[in-house]
């Protein structure tokens, strides 16, 4: 079975983690390399496993655009959004045995070294992946 690991972030973290200082202090240099190095143990291990499908960060939400509608017409808005909104910062795509294992798996990332104010409201999300139609009706 697939699973889908999500993480989250607003546009203030991505500003943090390119050490621009916000109402929270500022990434440093070495705190940026830890969580480098670490994501990239993460991956290299989750490879070696057999378990990585396919893993992705995903640029600051000033680079986003969201698309709606009103009255029937396309609406495109840019990014940022409200600073304090979470949207997807990256996410990986894992198949293993069981809803268990892939939760294990994503409880890893509560290790991930970042500033304290940082780690104490990172989450993560685990989602199985609908492969059919079929998988829907639950």
């Amino acid at each position: 079975m697939k699973y889908m690991i999500l993480t989250y972030a607003s546009q203030q973290d991505y500003d943090g983690m390119a050490g621009k200082d916000n109402d929270k202090p500022a990434w440093t240099g070495e705190d940026f390399a830890a969580m480098g190095a670490f994501m990239e143990k993460f991956n290299n291990d989750l490879a070696a496993s057999g378990e990585l499908v396919e893993t992705r960060a995903l640029a600051a939400p000033v680079l986003t655009r969201r698309l709606g509608s009103k009255e029937g017409a396309a609406v495109v808005t840019d990014g940022p959004y409200a600073e304090t909104q979470e949207v997807l910062a990256g996410y990986w795509i894992v198949e293993c045995d069981s809803f268990d294992r892939a939760t294990e798996i994503a409880a890893r990332l509560a290790d991930t070294p970042a500033p304290e104010h940082v780690r104490a409201t990172a989450y993560a999300d685990v989602r199985p992946i609908v492969e059919g139609q079929e998988d829907l009706v639950g």
